[in-house]
């Protein structure tokens, strides 16, 4: 049956549902930004595919789900006309000779998903895997092999073509009200609420709240890392996510604050110089860009699909949005179909 469907939000779970649905129904989208969607967790995020990474502060189902959704990104892809990155590859964990002690609690608290572990390694096989963490630098290490990521700023630019060659209407810069399967009183079959944060005002039983990112983009030749790359810190775990054209995406998991400000000194000294300790070649990596975002979460860190009439809503991805949209989208389409 063919339905008239409104996607509220323009983020990563809003650019998933308007793909999905748009293959059969006709689809507007409202988004409360312009099109360049720049207050977007997911345009400033490093696009990880961790599961296993992840489900040492996540619950066994919600990794389980990531694997679902690792399974669903390259028909994702598949059907976008631009190159998009992906890769799966797995990820490196690694520690300095002084947090060694967090890198075995890290290796404690994996959670085995089906068939997949983590494997521990020592200094020959991390130059093996990455021959450019050589010279004994680490000696010791994780290697999660069934993970990826992809390029997140590629993959927004050409869900944002496809879906405009599928004459998919956009509202950019219009803040909305939903009421009685109408948004701003016109009516729609189905509301596909993918707001995030810009639905906090309306989560009165289960209030949102902003879990801080903060994000550096390098431009780093001397640099040749093949997969991501995670380092032990002291303050917090620091990933190095490899991206096309030699960009490097070196950001921190999660900061537990509501500030959506620029990134504070202390933030990019630390990341910088977490990146400079893995690999000296980032000494001479030219800064692109540096910014942060405040990620959707519940207080349980749990996201949900929750539906009231025909509204259906998608929201508290928390630090898991590329790992799990893909298949809370699907679960809401079903809903639909």
């Amino acid at each position: 049956m063919f339905y008239n469907i409104a996607v509220v939000g323009f983020g990563l779970a809003g650019r998933l549902a308007a793909l999905e649905l748009s293959k059969l129904h006709h689809v507007t989208v409202f988004e409360a930004d312009d099109e360049q969607t720049p207050n977007s967790a997911g345009k400033v995020a490093a696009a990880m595919l961790a599961p296993l990474a992840e489900s040492v502060l996540c619950e066994a189902d919600l990794a389980l789900m990531g694997l679902d959704s690792m399974k669903r990104w390259p028909g994702i892809i598949a059907e976008l006309e631009s190159d998009v990155f992906f890769q799966q590859q797995g990820t490196l964990v690694i520690a300095h000779q002084q947090d060694k002690g967090d890198l075995q609690s890290f290796a404690q608290r994996i959670k085995p998903l089906a068939d997949h572990t983590a494997e521990h390694i020592n200094a020959q096989q991390i130059t093996m895997l990455e021959p450019e963490l050589a010279a004994g630098r680490f000696n010791q290490g994780l290697f999660l092999p069934c993970e990826g990521q992809i390029d997140n700023q590629a993959f927004y630019k050409a869900s944002f073509a496809q879906l405009n060659k599928r004459k998919v209407k956009f509202v950019f810069n219009q803040r909305v009200t939903i009421s009685d399967n109408k948004i701003n009183n016109r009516p729609f079959d189905y509301i596909i609420d993918c707001r995030g944060l810009g639905a906090k005002n309306t989560q009165v039983d289960k209030p949102l709240r902003g879990v801080r990112g903060e994000v550096a983009r390098l431009y780093a030749p001397e640099v040749s890392l093949t997969r991501p790359v995670r380092l032990m810190h002291p303050r917090y775990p620091i990933y190095i996510a490899p991206k096309p054209n030699s960009e490097y995406v070196i950001g921190a998991t999660e900061i537990e604050s509501q500030d959506n400000g620029a990134a504070t000194v202390r933030s990019t000294l630390e990341l910088l110089s977490a990146a400079y300790t893995v690999h000296s070649g980032f000494a001479e990596a030219r800064l692109l860009s540096i910014q942060t975002g405040l990620r959707p979460a519940f207080s349980d860190n749990r996201p949900e699909v929750s539906q009231v009439g025909n509204v259906i809503s998608i929201n508290g991805l928390y630090r898991h949005g590329y790992m799990l949209a893909p298949a809370l989208v699907a679960q809401a389409v079903s809903r639909i179909e």
